[in-house]
């Protein structure tokens, strides 16, 4: 019996999950004028939109288109041992546009800065920040993922 009360109270909390976001968004389109302001099923009204750059429309509108459906990867960093303040040269594919692409960083000084250029689609270069010596990863972030390299040696100042 005690079991069978569990199950029921399992089954009504599931129900009223799933019902109260579309109870919602249906609540939210009736009360709203504004024609588009409602995504059906999205569970939140979109009057407020978001830009990578920032808060406002008109960024919205001049964001860079990136092509999600190609994953960056990194093929080589050139050369596989480095210290701090050397530049890297990072090779790969489908680093997207300039404006795609987000940033670089290395594994053994996280949260630090690093300086890096786009050259193209499949080369970037990246001066090795302040770190401590020993294996580190290059991870590139775009529009479209990130990408790790296999290790590269820090070596120390």
């Amino acid at each position: 019996m005690l079991r069978h009360l569990l199950a029921v109270t399992i089954i009504a909390l599931a129900l009223a999950v799933i019902i109260t976001p579309v109870g919602t968004v249906n609540a939210a389109k009736e009360s709203s004028k504004k024609e588009g302001s409602d995504v059906e099923g999205s569970g939140f009204s979109l009057f407020e939109t978001e830009s990578i750059k920032g808060f406002d429309e008109k960024k919205v509108e001049k964001d860079p288109v990136c092509d999600r459906s190609k994953r960056p990867r990194i093929t080589k960093v050139e050369p596989d041992e480095a210290k701090p303040g050397d530049r890297v040269v990072i090779k790969g594919e489908n680093f997207g546009t300039k404006e795609c692409l987000q940033s670089v960083t290395f594994s053994a000084a996280a949260g630090s800065n690093v300086k890096f250029k786009y050259v193209n689609d499949s080369t970037i270069e990246a001066t090795v920040p302040a770190s401590k010596s020993g294996m580190s990863f290059v991870i590139v972030v775009t529009g479209s993922g990130s990408a790790q390299s296999k290790p590269v040696l820090i070596k120390g100042k």
